[in-house]
């Protein structure tokens, strides 16, 4: 049996993107700030942003962008980005977004992948953008450089032109907007097919949980090439008429400062930001009291890191699950709810339907009159699942099926409320002696131990051919740990088959820009170091 989402559907307009956030802006809210650039300061307005927006879309329709031909746009966190990103949409164009710490040969795969006619990029990034390009073909002329640079076009120059948005229709159900990668944890990065449809359901869907209100100043380190940057962050805040203050890369003490100076009240976070707001010393030589909210997504939130978090900045802590390939949110803890244990993921968002499934045996498993049901695989459906992976009907059919029901590849539990918890990824769940071993669990438990500062586990061979947990540790600075101490202090907390059996120090454990911790570069080290 599925079960739905204890809130009443929501109504999802028929529009395109920029109609749904843009095109009820009246007088009063186009003076509000809707980009403060976190370095500078300077505020672009609402009114200021659609200018530029309009000017964008006319720029690349003069230069030959049709409806449904796709633009990348490689750049970290500046408000140029939202312009750009919101200019392609309104030509009509579909943005496919390119992490920002990609390598060229990276960059020149997803241009290759997505078919993309241009690329906007920034200086810095230029080098590795620039080669792409040349590599797939992209003339130089369509290589825009946002902050300008010799031999292109810069967004300066678009905005100068002042050619007028043209004039274009499409069905908004079918029309594709963007076009992100998966994050690539587990495998090759794939295009997600995300229609018109998806985004502006999902900014519909999470917005009573999430709670943005026009009053909020959001601090935007996440990135908005990533889909929870770009439709937690850009487009729901854009759509509340809030205040988004961005910021390049994280950094702690930038971070730290302009959470501060700016008076943010919404921060937006991955886990790792988390172990640094609960464990770091320097948070305590910052002012953090307007913080009201800290949201947390993209990778497993233990509640015991959490809570920590909550009691040292005095704010409300929520966390929520999602995909790429669910535009990307389907579960939230409610902003108003402190009764829902912050190691769930909360109840299912609006619209959305999910069924929990025996991974084995492909039987459904029941939601309980009590208690919490058996883990299963998390199945979902609802208007903000994905059209399909571009170019790959096999990754697509294996991934949706014929009921519209999303194959999340998580397993999941849910309880009488409807309150779902993840366990781990499916295709990461260590088997040691036939038991199954979440890595996401040793991992939260790691991160407890006052001398630890972050920590992975994956499953490795040992000597005769078992599958066996191997945590990697990276040490708080002047630790003094040891292999057997992290070892005996697993042990005293979990199952006999849970426990931790290798460990290896490492300085720096590998995240995606989303903050999901790359276990297969994990992986690809223990196999280099046999």
């Amino acid at each position: 049996m599925s079960f739905k989402s204890p809130f009443p559907d929501v109504e999802i307009p028929n529009l395109s993107v920029y109609d749904f956030l843009f095109g009820q802006v009246d007088a009063a809210e186009g003076d509000r700030p809707a980009l403060i650039d976190g370095a500078s300061g300077a505020v672009t307005t609402y009114q200021g942003l659609i200018a530029q927006i309009n000017s964008v879309a006319g720029a690349l329709a003069a230069r030959g962008l049709a409806v449904g031909e796709v633009a990348a746009l490689h750049s970290p966190n500046v408000p140029a980005f939202a312009s750009v990103f919101h200019g392609i949409l309104r030509a009509g164009g579909v943005a496919t977004t390119i992490n920002a710490l990609y390598t060229a040969e990276d960059i020149a795969k997803q241009l290759t992948d997505s078919k993309a006619k241009f690329l906007f990029t920034v200086s810095p990034l230029l080098p590795q953008a620039k080669a792409a390009a040349a590599q797939v073909g992209i003339p130089a002329a369509h290589v825009i450089v946002l902050d300008g640079a010799d031999g292109h076009p810069s967004l300066q120059d678009l905005l100068a032109e002042g050619a007028p948005a043209p004039e274009v229709s499409f069905d908004p159900a079918t029309q594709l907007a963007v076009l992100p990668y998966s994050s690539g944890t587990t495998g090759r990065p794939k295009g997600v097919m995300l229609t018109h449809r998806n985004l502006v359901a999902n900014v519909c869907q999470i917005d009573r949980p999430i709670g943005i209100g026009a009053e909020d100043k959001l601090l935007a380190v996440l990135p908005f090439f990533h889909i929870y940057g770009m439709t937690v962050l850009l487009n729901a805040a854009l759509r509340k008429r809030a205040a988004l203050v961005t910021m390049p890369k994280f950094d702690l003490v930038e971070f730290l400062t302009i959470v501060a100076e700016q008076r943010c009240t919404y921060v937006f976070i991955a886990p790792p930001v988390a172990v640094a707001l609960a464990k770091h010393p320097l948070i305590d030589q910052y002012d953090l009291s307007s913080v009201h909210s800290i949201f947390s997504g993209a990778a497993p939130l233990d509640q015991e890191l959490g809570k920590a978090v909550a009691n040292r900045l005095g704010c409300r802590v929520r966390q929520g699950y999602g995909m790429s390939e669910m535009s990307p949110v389907s579960h939230a803890i409610p902003f108003d709810r402190d009764d829902i244990a912050l190691d769930s993921v909360g109840p299912t968002i609006a619209n959305m339907e999910c069924k929990l499934v025996d991974p084995g045996t492909g039987a459904e498993i029941e939601q309980p009159v009590e208690g919490v049901s058996a883990a299963g695989e998390l199945w979902c459906k609802g208007p903000n699942i994905m059209a399909g992976y571009l170019g790959n009907d096999e990754a697509t059919a294996e991934t949706l099926d014929a009921d519209g029901y999303l194959h999340t590849g998580d397993i999941a539990t849910v309880d009488s409320e409807g309150v779902v918890t993840i366990v781990d990824r499916m295709k990461e769940l260590i088997k040691y002696k036939g038991y199954q071993v979440p890595p996401a669990e040793l991992e939260a438990l790691l991160l407890t131990h006052p001398q630890i500062a972050d920590a992975a586990v994956i499953g490795v061979l040992d000597e005769e051919g078992e599958e066996v947990p191997k945590a990697f540790v990276v040490r708080q600075p002047g630790a003094e740990l040891d292999e057997d101490a992290v070892i005996a202090f697993v042990a005293e907390k979990v199952s006999p088959h849970k426990k931790v059996r290798r460990v290896e120090f490492i300085d720096l454990v590998p995240k995606s820009a989303a903050g999901k911790i790359l276990r297969k570069d994990l992986r690809a080290k223990e196999a280099a170091g046999k």
